[in-house]
């Protein structure tokens, strides 16, 4: 079962249901993130980070290097990505009411005892 009913906002979620429990759906915050990384990436005003994405890209950069490039990039690209899901109003006990329902489906299958048929 899955909701298609998102709990509302400026970044809906939605709440899907697994055999094992529930997903927070956060395509829209995943658009958001990408979107913040493409800005930083493609600013105007400054190269470093792509300049910093080509370092660490670049096959001939020393592998000494490399490794902190890339976490340097990660970190950098991190603080400039949404990271929040703002809920206003009853928005977050619409989302904990959609939690509780969608776990109380879900059972967790015990272990098969011996000699049972599947």
């Amino acid at each position: 079962m899955s909701n298609d009913q998102p709990v509302t906002g400026p970044i809906p979620l939605y709440v899907r249901t697994i055999p094992a429990g529930v997903v927070l759906d956060l395509e829209a915050l995943t658009r958001l993130v990408v979107g913040d990384v493409l800005d930083a990436l493609l600013d105007g005003q400054s190269t470093d980070l792509w300049d910093l994405l080509h370092e660490v890209a670049d096959e001939k950069t020393a592998p000494v290097h490399a490794k902190f490039d890339r976490e340097q990039l990660e970190q950098e690209l991190t603080e400039r990505a949404s990271s929040r899901v703002p809920l206003y109003g009853t928005r977050a006990l619409e989302l904990a009411d959609q939690l509780l329902r969608a776990a109380r489906l879900r059972q967790v299958p015990g272990p098969r005892r011996g000699g049972e048929a599947a």
